[in-house]
């Protein structure tokens, strides 16, 4: 690890000071200090935020929860209000990484971890997105874990986070404070940056940026599911998951909220299989099309290829255990 500079932030204004005079943000570090070990990151300095105002979960105007950016991941699934309103969230977060690791991560670390391709962590191979312009390993190379949606010639790395597939089912909202104090609300899927020519931008947050909290909107009836494929029980990123949030009334789909991991790289989703389903009367033959519509620009790159009929399998099956349980 090379050497670097800490500090510990007493306010919001001093860590966004410090980051937007280039320091590394630093909360839990479950994340960051692996990636300083091996040298795919070497900040010259960091802030440390802990003692920051934002380890709190408390409910909104509008009938909602705000998220503080430290709430560590073990307090958010364990929360009460979570686990009965926003169970997809819960369980996604059970199903992501240890209990040791669920301890020290935090809500907003959680949003910007980073990929787990074995090339953007190995400094000997080219990675496009540890070092714009050196190409990308990853398309002819190991891809097991890779994306198939939202890709580009630059780089096919996937977005790692169960937390945030859950919270893109659910409208999330994340807010942003930039270092002249402004904050800001932006909708999650707007927070992440699809690769094109310039994988090295992850996300819209700007120099000087720190997500103060996420916002989830008053929770919607229905059913919560969350499903995540992997190559082993535990302790292992996904190869496919689903975020579910589905409602049946009258014997049609009322409402859909869907949310994939593994697939891309940031959590995806799609607005047009939402409104393939909603309003339909449930059936093998309206699942089969909505899983068509989100693999349609599917790409495998070999190793990868087993990817697009597992997803079309584990949407299929996540619709019908929903909706069988929304009767």
């Amino acid at each position: 690890m090379k050497e670097f500079a800490y500090a510990r932030a007493q306010s919001h204004a001093d860590a966004t000071a410090h980051a937007k005079n280039g320091a590394t943000i630093i909360a839990g570090g479950t994340n960051l200090l692996d990636l300083m070990k091996l040298e795919v990151m070497t900040p010259r300095s960091l802030v440390d935020i802990n003692r920051l105002d934002l380890h709190a979960i408390t409910a909104t105007d509008d009938g909602g929860l705000r998220i503080g950016a430290l709430v560590t991941n073990s307090d958010l699934a364990a929360h009460d209000t979570v686990r009965r309103d926003y169970a997809v969230l819960s369980r996604a977060l059970l199903a992501g990484a240890s209990g040791q690791l669920r301890n020290k991560a935090t809500t907003g670390g959680n949003l910007l971890q980073r990929t787990r391709c074995a090339y953007f962590y190995d400094t000997a191979m080219p990675c496009n997105k540890r070092e714009p312009g050196s190409g990308c390993q990853g398309k002819d190379g190991f891809n097991r874990i890779l994306a198939i949606l939202g890709t580009s010639e630059h780089c096919i790395a996937t977005h790692p986070s169960d937390m945030a597939v859950a919270m893109m089912a659910l409208d999330t909202v994340v807010e942003i404070e930039s270092a002249d104090g402004v904050v800001r609300q932006v909708p999650l899927d707007d927070l992440y940056c699809l690769p094109g020519t310039t994988p090295d931008v992850e996300t819209t947050l700007a120099h000087g940026d720190l997500i103060t909290a996420v916002l989830l909107p008053k929770p919607e009836a229905g059913t919560q599911i969350y499903r995540k494929v992997r190559d082993r029980a535990s302790y292992a990123f996904a190869l496919v998951s689903v975020a579910a949030v589905l409602r049946q009334e009258g014997g049609k789909i009322t409402h859909c909220a869907l949310a994939f991991g593994g697939l891309a790289p940031k959590p995806w989703r799609n607005a047009d299989v939402e409104a393939a389903l909603v309003g339909k009367v449930p059936s093998a033959a309206l699942f089969d099309a909505a899983a068509d519509i989100l693999l349609a620009d599917a790409k495998g790159y070999g190793a990868n290829d087993f990817k697009i009929p597992l997803a079309r399998r584990t949407l299929k099956a996540v619709l019908r255990t929903a909706l069988e349980m929304n009767q």
